[in-house]
């Protein structure tokens, strides 16, 4: 399956001590590089959130953000005597130097009554929560990594036929291109012959002409053959769709690695071989369908760029 790096997920889970937020956002990264902005309360939850963000994502630089709320409820709060005593002092003290000071309300001194107890923080009931929430999320951001990467797909099998059709079109003009040259060869050396001695033509035989037309034609088809570099694209335009159609870099299950290395590679190899037609390129045509493999290639390099 072909993955885009680039997506973003988020759940909500629940339970009677409160809820849970995760939100998970992707971009793409040489390796699994996740990043944690969880609260203080929800630290101990990390590592089980670590842990299920590998069996999701292999790659891509991971944001992980959580928060929480906790259930209020006011018919558990009880009165602190010690917190009353010191809000009494406290108040005695005012009273002092304010004389009509007003006491407090019974239901702010319940609010702030055992404040840092209100409401036990029970780890396990928050991992649990924080691990439903980011199993759903992680599930959403998967979908949505697996919807663009099939628009990336796409993109690049398109870009792929047009590599295939440049690699045809060079096929068919190579022969005429011999044909050419052989032609421009016979006609240089009847020039350049009867230049240096007129009528001179004549006394050279059609089997001596034709053999020496034949052996430039031969070492001229030599430094043109682009066959080989036509049969590796052809090669790896075959191998580059298997990969995105099945989204298997092997046929063992076992050793199916990154598709989006796997990719970066094979452009690398095609880059190279449209260099190399270039470099050998005999007329104009040809290095015109250089450039453009050359344009093919690095749009797809792009995209793939964005692959898991």
């Amino acid at each position: 399956m072909i993955r885009s790096m680039t997506a973003f997920g988020s759940a909500r889970a629940e339970s009677p001590a409160g809820s849970v937020t995760i939100e998970f956002r992707s971009v793409n990264s040489r390796f699994l590089d996740p990043n944690f902005r969880l609260p203080e309360d929800l630290r101990m939850a990390e590592g089980a959130i670590r842990e299920k963000l590998g069996q999701f994502i292999s790659r891509g630089k991971i944001d992980i953000r959580a928060n929480y709320v906790r259930t209020k409820n006011d018919t558990d709060k009880t009165l602190d005597i010690a917190y009353l005593a010191v809000v009494a002092e406290q108040l005695a003290a005012a009273r002092a130097v304010i004389p009509d000071m007003e006491a407090p309300r019974l239901a702010e001194l319940l609010n702030h009554s055992n404040s840092a107890d209100s409401g036990t923080f029970d780890p396990e009931i928050w991992t649990a929560m924080c691990l439903e929430a980011a199993t759903q999320a992680l599930a959403e951001l998967q979908a949505n990594r697996e919807r663009e990467g099939a628009r990336l797909a796409a993109m690049m099998l398109a870009c792929s036929a047009e590599v295939a059709d440049i690699v045809l079109q060079v096929e068919h003009e190579l022969p005429q291109l011999l044909a050419d040259h052989q032609e421009k060869l016979a006609t240089k050396l009847r020039e350049t012959l009867e230049a240096a001695s007129p009528g001179g033509f004549a006394q050279i035989s059609g089997p001596e002409l034709s053999a020496r037309i034949a052996q430039e034609t031969s070492l001229f088809s030599l430094r043109i053959d682009v066959a080989e570099e036509l049969s590796r694209l052809r090669s790896h335009i075959s191998e580059l769709e298997h990969l995105l159609r099945t989204g298997e870099t092997s046929t063992d299950k076992k050793k199916t690695g990154s598709i989006g290395k796997r990719l970066d590679f094979l452009f690398q190899e095609m880059n190279r071989e449209a260099n190399t037609l270039g470099s050998k390129a005999s007329g104009l045509s040809i290095t015109r369908a250089a450039i453009d493999l050359k344009l093919q290639i690095e749009q797809m390099r792009e995209q793939a760029q964005n692959i898991e």
